[in-house]
């Protein structure tokens, strides 16, 4: 059986990635439980497993002292240099105390904590993995409905989309695949829970990634996302080489590219603008489809106004202002858009504006 057993622990290294050594010391300190425990000792006790023959011995361990008080515990310096010569006080003596029947209850124990190594090893394991995925997109098949959260199998390890990162409408058939952005895994003692989004901004910036090989390559940069999951988005790409379009790599050829990314989000709307380090010429794109006529800034207050011409004013907000507000996010400056009509009728440059909101404010 011991060597059965070493073999046995062999074998889960190989398979399970878990060390033999661990595994080992795993065994020793649940032999000594379980010694203490079947046999009422309050004795200091040391197991020792072979590692080569699997053979398994147990030791009392007693401390040299002057005066012993507790012989279970302790021994003379005068006895113990009866065994030993060289011993000193505060040394430890080992004395085998294996008892006859010892086997059967080691090879018991042993299955016990090799069986619970096992489970924590391959928690350890899922943990290590996902959490080094924390920010990546991974594909699951969506298993069931618990509490209005979706519960969705890696394989592994299920994973939970909860009714805050689920979009709105969108419809989740149980056995169906899909993509969900990792963004926590937490270790808990039932093992780790790895929550997912449909919603994060991440998981359209990583379906770019994985969809247009230019980003992938580093020639394409993403250099930010607003989102609104389910209805519309805004991503400002630049290119590292002039003499490649960054938005014409993220639409692809006949628009197959952001078509398979808006197929993946339930078609979800997609705008795909050309970032600036002009911030007058990026608030510009950033409101596309919108044409617009002028942008004046106020930089220190990060404050835009844009003037679109009268029949794109509507275009330009965008329905509840939703074009507007994605953009605002997107380039990180307030807009304030009016048409050439209102600019006509009394509006004011923006800097006029603002010391008046100033003043309105401090009266």
């Amino acid at each position: 059986m011991n060597l059965e057993l070493i073999q046995a622990l062999h074998d889960l290294e190989k398979e399970k990635g878990i060390n033999f050594d661990v595994l080992v010391e795993a065994i020793e300190a649940a032999l000594i439980s379980a010694y203490k425990k079947n046999f009422g000792t309050l004795q200091n006790v040391r197991v020792a497993f072979n590692k080569e023959t699997g053979e398994i011995n147990v030791f009392s361990r007693k401390t040299i002292v002057e005066k012993v008080n507790d012989p279970r515990l302790e021994i003379s310096l005068d006895e113990a240099r009866r065994l030993d010569p060289r011993y000193e006080l505060n040394d430890i003596v080992e004395f085998e105390e294996t008892p006859q029947n010892f086997g059967r209850i080691a090879a018991q124990t042993a299955k016990q904590v090799v069986v619970q190594r096992i489970r924590e090893a391959e928690r350890d394991l899922i943990y290590d993995e996902f959490t080094n995925r924390e920010g990546d997109i991974v594909t699951g098949i969506i298993q069931r409905v618990e509490n209005r959260a979706i519960l969705i199998d890696f394989g592994k390890t299920e994973a939970v989309l909860s009714l805050n990162e689920q979009i709105l409408g969108e419809q989740y058939v149980q056995g169906a695949r899909i993509k969900t952005y990792i963004i926590e895994v937490k270790k808990t003692t039932k093992g780790p829970q790895i929550l997912v989004s449909r919603t994060h901004p991440g998981l359209l910036k990583r379906l770019f990634e994985l969809e247009v090989p230019e980003i992938h390559d580093g020639i394409v940069e993403i250099k930010s996302v607003s989102r609104e999951a389910g209805s519309r988005s805004k991503i400002a790409v630049h290119s590292k080489n002039e003499n490649v379009d960054p938005v014409g790599s993220c639409v692809g050829p006949k628009g197959m590219r952001v078509q398979n990314i808006v197929q993946e989000l339930k078609g979800e709307k997609i705008d795909i603008v050309k970032w600036s380090s002009d911030p007058t010429e990026f608030i510009a794109n950033a409101l596309s489809p919108a044409k617009v006529l002028s942008v004046d800034i106020l930089p220190t207050e990060k404050v835009a106004r844009v003037v679109v011409p009268d029949y794109q004013l509507s275009l330009a907000i965008g329905k509840e202002g939703q074009n507007a507000r994605l953009a605002a996010k997107l380039t990180g400056w307030k807009i304030d858009i009016k048409s050439e009509s209102q600019l006509e009728t009394g509006v004011e440059d923006l800097e006029e504006d603002h010391l008046a909101e100033q003043n309105q404010e401090e009266e």
